[in-house]
């Protein structure tokens, strides 16, 4: 019997801290295939990594999802990198994952990296190389597998937008040996069909299944073509040196459609909406015309010498009427003046004077008396009275006292 007697927590300590201090097992990376995989309530994530010869328990904690860029499944083939202690509690060893790839991903991404700085060194994403989407294209061309997804989302959403436009399809191959020779080709053939524009691409994959877009002859092909070209590879998150390229990127093949296909529908409701515009300004400009003219001929009614003789004829009309009024006023003043002064002379007429009772008294020779110093006694007199003369002599003269007042 042993001297020593350990405990259990004792023991898986000791082989923890074993695990602990080898510099090998802090840093490891781990390629197998995943199996048992559960994404727990608590954001862990419980698996095993597996290949022919035996199995690893891992586990990667939420505060490390961060390293995992993708959704882990059964079957899938990764790297898992991080380090391997012990679970005391259960006494065994597992990985704590920090970092999980897909398998060939990350030599992969390093070239795909390598490959983009290289051709962006070259110019080959130069915004100023872009060429402009036509509109209305008549033409589209496709470089895509036959039998995918792709093709059949690019037809379905053509054939909604727009049925009158042509598509013309290069069966590529997409994936695999000789697959970037292929759509490389593919590009070449439709440029010489001169179609309007192109869309060149595929459904989504893993970074192997997307590789042939990664390739620089592709990337030249694009670059090359005198027609413009739409990427379309794989999903939105899915980036190919293809989609800096080329002149669009679509996020997806349905996309592209969109892009290149110009919708029918949309285009007749523009040009009714103008149409009606256009009309509702005819409509209005032709009122503004009409009232305009209406303006005109009433100006060019009154300018007429016409009227202008029945203004002025008017005119002289109103000028005799204030004429024949002033005079009417003048001869009437005048009437009035006169009658004044006839009530005037009435009043000074000597016959009036006589009327009153008074005489007038003349000597032989129509001489007025007005004083008794002008006759003598015996001195022969005419006396008018209202109705004759009456003649007398002067007897005597008496003068008054108290001569008449005037």
């Amino acid at each position: 019997m042993a001297d020593n007697i350990y405990t259990v927590k004792q023991v898986n300590s000791y082989i923890k801290h074993l695990f602990t201090g080898d510099y090998l097992l802090k840093r490891i990376s781990v390629k197998g295939e995943v199996s048992n995989c559960k994404y727990h309530s608590s954001g862990h994530i419980y698996f095993s990594l597996k290949d022919e010869s035996g199995t690893i328990a891992c586990v990667m904690f939420a505060g490390k999802r961060g390293g995992l860029s993708f959704h882990m499944k059964e079957g899938d083939q990764v790297v898992v990198s991080g380090e391997i202690s012990v679970y005391e509690r259960d006494g065994r060893y597992q990985l704590y994952a920090g970092r999980i790839e897909e398998a060939g991903k990350g030599q992969l991404y390093e070239q795909f990296l390598r490959r983009k700085r290289e051709l962006e060194e070259m110019g080959m994403f130069d915004p100023g190389y872009k060429k402009p989407i036509p509109v209305y294209a008549r033409t589209v061309g496709i470089v895509t597998a036959a039998t995918g997804a792709a093709v059949h989302d690019i037809i379905n959403v053509a054939g909604r937008r727009n049925p009158f436009v042509q598509l013309i399809l290069y069966p590529a191959k997409v994936q695999g040996e000789g697959a970037a020779q292929s759509v490389a080709d593919g590009i070449k053939a439709l440029e010489k069909q001169q179609v309007d524009v192109m869309i060149v691409g595929r459904g989504g994959g893993s970074i192997e299944d997307l590789w042939a877009f990664n390739e620089e002859i592709v990337a030249r092909a694009i670059f090359e073509c005198t027609v413009p070209v739409i990427s379309a590879v794989g999903h939105e998150t899915d980036v190919t040196i293809a989609d800096f390229v080329a002149d669009m990127r679509a996020p997806t093949p349905s996309a592209a459609a969109e892009l290149a296909v110009w919708d029918a529908g949309q285009t007749r409701m523009r040009l009714e909406e103008y149409r009606l515009r256009f009309r509702r300004t005819m409509e209005q400009k032709t009122d503004r015309l009409r009232l305009r003219l209406r303006e005109i001929r009433t100006r060019l009614t009154y300018l007429h010498p016409r009227y202008k003789l029945q203004e002025k004829q008017q005119r002289l009309t109103e000028l005799e009427d204030r004429l024949k009024g002033r005079m009417q006023q003048s001869l009437l003043r005048d009437r009035h003046r006169m009658e004044l002064y006839i009530e005037t002379f009435r009043n000074l007429s000597p016959l009036t004077k006589l009327m009153g009772g008074y005489a007038y008294v003349e000597k032989e020779g129509h001489q007025r008396v007005k004083s008794i110093r002008e006759i003598a006694p015996g001195e022969a007199l005419l006396i008018h009275v209202t109705d004759g003369v009456i003649r007398a002599r002067a007897e005597e003269a008496e003068e008054r006292t108290q001569p008449y007042e005037r």
